[in-house]
C-alpha cells in the first residue's frame, strides 16, 4: 500500500475517534481524545511486540517512518492550519494587543530559547553527560515557540476572554516564524558546519520573516480582488483555496516564511474580503467551511503525534533528561513571559490569570515534533546516555508534546473560566449568561 492509502485509513481512524469521544462526552477535546488514544494504541503495540505476541509494532513503526512527518506538517497541512486560525483573528482586538504580541514572539520565544538550553547543558554536566551546548539550543530553539496548530484546536473552543485568548492565539499564530528562523540558524551551526555572524542571522531573518510578511499581504490582496470579481458564492469559498494550496507552496519556493504569509492573509481575508468581497450565503458558510477543514487535518495530525513513540529508541538514563524536559520547559516558559509582563503591566491593566494562562496554555504539538524529525540520525552520539542526539532531542520533545496536550490542554479550561469570573467581578455583572467579554 501507498503512502496515500495510509493516511486515509489514519484520517477514518481518528474522525470515528472524533464521533466516539463526542458520543461518550462532549466536554473532552477532540485533540485530547485522539492523542491520547493513539498513544495507548502505540503503547500496546509496543507491548504485543516485546510479548512476541503480535508484530503489529513493527508494521506500524514502517507506516510511520515511510510518512515524512516534515514535509507533510512544515510544507504541507500547515498552510491550510494557520490560514484557517488567521481566519477568525479580529483585528480590532489584534490591534489592541499589538505590543503584547510582538514581545512575547520575539523577546519571549528567544529568551526562552536561551533559557531551555542553559539550563539542559548545566543539568547534563552535573550527571556527567557530555551533551553539548549546540544541541541543547537547539531542543530549545524547536520547543520554545507555542504551537498555533494546538493552541487554536484547544484554546479556541474554550471561549476565554477576548484580549486574554487574543494575547495566547496571536502569540502562537506569529512566533511560530520567529521560532522556525532561530532554529534554522541553529540547526545550520550545529550540523552544517557554519559560524553565527549577526549579519547572516539579520540577513535569514529579513527574508524569512519580513519577506512572509510581504508575501501575505500581496497574497491575500490577490485573493480578495479574485473573490470581489464573482457572485458565484460556490467559486468564492472555492478561491480560498488558492492562499494555502498554491500560495504556501509559492512562498517556500522563494524562501520565505510560508507559515507568516498564511496568518497575514487569513487575517487581511478574515476581516476585509469576508465583509467587501463575499456575497451574503459565502459569508455565513465561510467558517464553517475552513472549521470543517482544520478539525479534519488536526485529527489527522494528533493521531499521527500520539503514533509517533513507535520511532523513539531511548535509554533508562535518557528518560531521566526526558521527564526532566517537562518542568525545564514550563519554567523557562514562566521566566521568558514574567520578564517582559512587569514591564507591561505599568502601563495596562491585565486579567489576573493572565501570566497564568500565558505559562500554561504554551502547547506544543505537531510543529515542535516535524522539527525534531528533521534533526539527521547518526551525527552525535552520546555515550552517558547510550543515544543518538535525535533520538534524545525527539524524545524530550514528544514528552514535552505529550504533557502540554494531554495534561495542560486538558486542565486549562479550570484557569480560563477563573479569568472569565475575573472579568465578571470587574464589570460587575451578576449572570455569567449577561456578561460580556473583556
Amino acid at each position: 500500500m501507498n503512502i496515500y492509502t495510509y493516511l486515509c485509513f489514519l484520517a477514518a481512524i481518528a474522525i470515528l475517534i472524533s464521533f466516539i469521544t463526542q458520543k461518550l462526552n462532549d466536554n473532552i477535546q477532540y485533540t485530547i481524545a485522539i492523542t491520547a488514544t493513539s498513544m495507548i494504541g502505540s503503547l500496546v503495540l509496543v507491548l504485543c511486540g516485546y510479548l512476541n505476541w503480535f508484530n503489529l509494532d513493527g508494521i506500524a513503526t514502517r507506516v510511520i517512518e515511510r510518512i515524512d512527518f516534515k514535509d507533510f506538517l512544515l510544507n504541507g497541512i500547515l498552510g491550510f492550519l494557520l490560514f484557517a486560525g488567521a481566519l477568525g483573528i479580529k483585528l480590532p482586538v489584534l490591534k489592541n494587543q499589538k505590543w503584547e504580541i510582538t514581545i512575547f514572539a520575539l523577546f519571549s520565544t528567544f529568551a526562552s530559547t536561551l533559557f531551555i538550553g542553559f539550563l539542559l547543558n548545566g543539568i547534563t554536566q552535573l550527571f556527567g553527560w557530555h551533551v553539548d551546548l549546540i544541541y541543547c539550543l537547539l531542543f530549545g530553539a524547536l520547543i520554545s515557540p507555542d504551537d498555533p496548530i494546538a493552541v487554536l484546536a484547544i484554546i479556541k473552543n474554550l471561549k476565554a476572554p477576548k484580549r486574554l485568548s487574543m494575547q495566547v492565539e496571536g502569540e502562537s499564530l506569529f512566533n511560530d516564524g520567529i521560532g522556525l528562523v532561530i532554529f534554522t540558524t541553529v540547526f545550520a551551526v550545529a550540523f552544517g558546519g557554519h559560524e553565527p555572524t549577526a549579519g547572516g542571522i539579520l540577513q535569514l531573518f529579513l527574508k524569512e520573516a519580513i519577506g512572509g510578511i510581504l508575501f501575505g499581504l500581496a497574497l491575500g490582496l490577490f485573493a480578495h480582488y479574485l473573490i470581489s470579481a464573482t457572485d458565484d458564492g460556490s467559486l468564492e469559498i472555492l478561491l480560498t483555496l488558492i492562499v494555502p494550496t498554491a500560495g504556501f507552496m509559492l512562498a517556500n519556493l522563494l524562501h520565505v516564511s510560508g507559515a507568516l504569509a498564511m496568518v497575514v492573509a487569513g487575517i487581511l481575508i478574515g476581516n476585509w474580503t469576508r465583509y467587501t468581497g463575499f456575497s451574503k450565503q459565502s459569508q455565513h458558510y465561510l467558517d464553517h467551511f475552513w472549521e470543517m477543514i482544520d478539525h479534519f487535518l488536526n485529527s489527522l495530525l494528533f493521531i499521527l503525534i500520539g503514533l509517533a513513540i513507535l520511532l523513539i529508541h531511548v535509554s533508562w538514563q535518557g528518560m531521566i533528561l526526558i521527564c526532566l524536559a517537562i518542568p525545564i520547559c514550563l519554567l523557562c516558559r514562566y521566566l521568558s513571559v514574567w520578564l517582559p509582563f512587569q514591564v507591561m503591566k505599568r502601563y495596562r491593566k491585565y486579567n489576573p490569570y493572565t501570566l497564568k494562562v500565558l505559562t500554561w496554555g504554551a502547547l506544543r504539538g505537531g510543529l515542535a515534533l516535524a522539527m525534531a524529525l528533521s534533526i539527521p540520525a547518526g551525527k552525535f552520539f552520546i555515550e552517558g546516555l547510550n543515544m543518538d542526539v535525535r533520538d534524545l532531542i525527539l524524545g524530550m520533545t514528544y514528552a514535552v508534546v505529550t504533557f502540554s496536550i494531554l495534561v495542560q490542554g486538558a486542565t486549562i479550561e479550570k484557569m480560563i473560566r477563573q479569568a472569565k469570573a475575573a472579568v465578571i467581578r470587574e464589570k460587575g455583572y451578576i449572570g455569567i449568561g449577561l456578561a460580556k467579554d473583556k
